[in-house]
């Protein structure tokens, strides 16, 4: 805090129109020591996140996770690509939609299973929270979670 003492807080206090806005540098992750319009804002160094050595790839223009087209690929192997991935996300539903015509035929309703899947969440969060408990008991006893299985009735492969 001895650093920020004799600032003027009155440039926080004055209305904004009458301040020039800050000069900003490129936007960057973090905070830079070699910037020395930085260092007289925040002349607590140990503020800065970014290491000054790192090199100008870490600070270069932003590149898309996405790729861009090849130079040589034409927009019509762009367009056939999409198409087969089309064809093959309607291939897909065909199939899912098949599998429930088939469940539907043998009985089950849409409900009933809603209701199964529920009750496989639930068991499932049960068993997770067992699992954590038995782990916590084995640090304790410095054991494995295995060698606590049969003590409990529990089958290691369940």
């Amino acid at each position: 805090m001895a650093g920020l003492r004799g600032c003027s807080s009155a440039l926080a206090l004055d209305p904004p129109a009458l301040h020039p806005p800050p000069r900003r540098g490129p936007r960057t992750p973090g905070l830079r020591r070699a910037d020395s319009r930085l260092n007289r804002h925040f002349p607590l160094g140990f503020l800065s996140r970014t290491q000054p050595g790192l090199s100008k790839s870490c600070r270069g223009t932003f590149r898309s996770p996405r790729p861009s087209p090849k130079s040589g690929q034409a927009d019509g192997a762009g367009e056939e690509s999409l198409h087969l991935d089309i064809q093959k996300l309607e291939q897909k539903r065909d199939l899912l939609d098949q599998e429930i015509v088939q469940l539907i035929s043998e009985g089950y309703s849409v409900d009933e299973l809603e209701d199964h899947i529920s009750q496989l969440h639930e068991y499932n969060d049960i068993k997770d929270v067992g699992q954590m408990l038995l782990g916590k008991l084995a640090v304790i006893r410095g054991v494995t979670t295995k060698e606590l299985y049969p003590e409990f009735g529990l089958d290691v492969n369940d």
